[in-house]
């Protein structure tokens, strides 16, 4: 393994860090303001579309599209990526300055790798510009969807159209003015084998039927302006050429989703912790108590020794996944990849929580990012996968290797 960058590379994250000091840190307390204060719920900050042409201009555009995608993106690896995503995680809203926030980014992916030439003409293309949102919907309320045979939204052949039937929720991006297509995660043939009954398809957000029920917080954030919906499907109909790829191919789309969406999530979550560890530093180098700087004592040392420790763990394992995935692809670097989303969040949920510790009352509050930070690392648990499910499939395979030598 080699983790040494290239000049490209080493180019594009010297440009996004100087792009985050001149553009984004200045007004980060301002835009998290915005979206906070709820008489601004669900509406975009009016500086956003320009500090994306900026990012535009600069070539900082659509940078997680990997290299088998030409010239729609700067054709970097998940290895090369990884350390760009990382950047980005130093600000929860930073991603879709670059048009690289999730879910649009995986959405995408599957436009891309999966998509038909109309779909991509009609949906990618626009995502690929940044002139629409778009939601991902698989998620139920009414099942456990850590295990996503369970479920039960129908996606039932009429003539030349689909209709599709369900209730979904967690549906992030769901709530974004700007989110005009979702792509929907749903049984076409309850009866096949167990991991070929799901589809996915196009569902463009104004279809008659499309209902959104609430928006969902998280520890208190709504994450204006994409937050998370709960959403009911009632008899939506569109075209059968919506279909992605074909009946019964879900879990396949899926499979092909996750893993480099599993990267980003992981290095953003490195980004959070590694800012937490700077905040908590400095904090320590500026506040005394009981006559003694910070600093100087040893509890605050260690802690801050053990975070710096855990955080390079978590980004070499992570650099790991990303190079296997490179190399051999998703199927032969799951376990990795399990170990990563495992990792990752755990280490950054401690990291996060001692950096609040060192702020005290501040630490709490959303004058600093700490807060949201570690709401943003708790969900992350569960998001793409469940700690438990990823434990349960390494656990296996670990098995299965060393008993059968």
């Amino acid at each position: 393994m080699n983790f040494e960058y290239s000049e490209k590379v080493i180019a594009l994250q010297e440009q996004l860090n100087i792009f985050f000091e001149k553009n984004i840190l200045p007004i980060e307390e301002e835009v998290n303001r915005f979206n906070y204060d709820p008489q601004h719920r669900w509406q975009r900050w009016p500086g956003m579309s320009d500090l994306k042409e900026k990012a535009k201009k600069k070539g900082l555009w659509n940078l997680f599209l990997p290299k088998s995608y030409g010239s729609i993106s700067p054709g970097l690896t998940n290895l090369e990526y990884a350390p760009l995503a990382e950047i980005m995680g130093r600000t929860l809203w930073a991603s879709e300055v670059f048009n690289c926030n999730a879910p649009d980014t995986g959405n995408m992916e599957v436009l891309a790798k999966y998509g038909s030439d109309e779909q991509k003409k009609q949906w990618l293309t626009p995502l690929l510009e940044g002139d629409i949102r778009s939601a991902f919907l698989m998620t139920e309320p009414q099942v456990a969807s850590s295990d996503a045979t369970n479920i039960e939204t129908s996606i039932v052949k009429k003539g030349d159209n689909y209709v599709i039937n369900g209730r979904k929720w967690w549906s992030s991006g769901g709530m974004d003015p700007h989110c005009k297509i979702a792509i929907i995660m749903g049984k076409t043939n309850p009866d096949a084998a167990r991991h070929q009954q799901q589809s996915m398809i196009l569902v463009p957000m104004d279809t008659p039927g499309v209902k959104i029920i609430r928006p969902l917080s998280v520890f208190g954030f709504f994450d204006s302006p994409e937050g998370h919906a709960e959403i009911v499907l009632d008899n939506v109909e569109v075209p059968k050429e919506n279909l992605i790829l074909g009946e019964g191919r879900g879990f396949e789309i899926a499979q092909g989703r996750l893993g480099p969406g599993r990267i980003h999530h992981c290095m953003r979550l490195i980004g959070m912790a590694q800012r937490s560890l700077e905040l908590m530093a400095r904090r320590a180098s500026e506040r005394v108590a009981f006559g003694k700087s910070f600093k100087d004592f040893s509890s605050i040392r260690q802690e801050i020794a053990l975070s710096q420790c855990e955080i390079q763990q978590a980004r070499l394992l992570t650099l790991s996944a990303a190079d296997k995935m490179d190399k051999q692809g998703n199927k032969v670097a799951k376990d990795v990849i399990a170990m990563i989303k495992i990792v990752a969040p755990n280490m950054a949920l401690k990291v996060i929580d001692r950096a609040i510790q060192i702020f005290g009352g501040k630490g709490v509050g959303s004058d600093i990012p700490l807060a949201h930070f570690f709401a943003a690392a708790r969900i992350l648990r569960l998001a793409d996968g469940p700690d438990e499910v990823h434990m349960y499939q390494l656990g296996k395979s670990i098995i299965n290797k060393y008993s059968q030598q």
